[in-house]
């Protein structure tokens, strides 16, 4: 949500972390939170453009608690209840950053999907900023995300990183299901993954449930 003003290098993302971590910390609360979206690729070396941080948290409360650990920063829009996203969300300029915060309150059965679910929870890679070792949702549930949207300039990229760096086939595999990846787009990803030796060799391809 909102309009992206300009795009953020890695230093932008780990130095406005870090400000908006230690004043969560100073508040002496347990929060539990992931790093999400084009940022959280950003975070483990996708060379991606990223316009703010978003962070996914697992309550309106946790929503609340964060909102107010950065109420010295100005507020672009208070927290408030958004029914058709399903979203209690609140953003914060951080040091010219924005920064996001929501939970996304849908129901979903698969442990593969990017925000909502168990799947950002359980699948994360921790990076360090600052002092803090930040939990960053694993690119193969943002490349579903970006498949889902068809934006070919953000998971070209993706893709590009994964087929050197490695990858989860099974995870990969889930995410796509669950999240109804039209056969077109598992056969590119197939394609371009399955040859990968960091990966596993083959991906099998499902087509997406009528």
């Amino acid at each position: 949500m909102g309009e992206q003003t300009r795009s953020l290098n890695l230093t932008d993302v780990t130095t406005t972390l870090e400000v908006a971590l230690d004043a969560l910390g100073a508040t002496d609360t347990d929060t539990a939170y992931r790093v999400c979206g084009t940022s959280a690729a950003l975070l483990q070396g996708v060379p991606l453009p990223a316009g703010d941080i978003d962070i996914l948290l697992t309550s309106r409360e946790d929503v609340d608690t964060f909102a107010a650990a950065l109420s010295s920063f100005p507020c672009l829009y208070a927290a408030s209840w958004l029914p058709e996203s399903s979203q209690y969300f609140a953003r914060f300029d951080v040091n010219g950053v924005a920064l996001e915060l929501s939970t996304i309150e849908r129901q979903v059965d698969s442990d593969a999907m990017e925000c909502v679910g168990s799947g950002p929870w359980q699948h994360y890679v921790l990076i360090t900023c600052g002092s803090h070792q930040v939990p960053v949702v694993r690119l193969e549930l943002r490349l579903v995300t970006e498949l889902l949207r068809d934006r070919a300039d953000r998971y070209d990229p993706l893709l590009d990183y994964m087929g050197t760096h490695g990858f989860d086939a099974d995870l990969l595999h889930r995410a796509m299901n669950a999240s109804r990846i039209p056969a077109h787009h598992q056969r590119l990803v197939q394609d371009r993954l399955e040859r990968s030796s960091l990966g596993t060799p083959s991906l099998p391809l499902t087509p997406p449930p009528a």
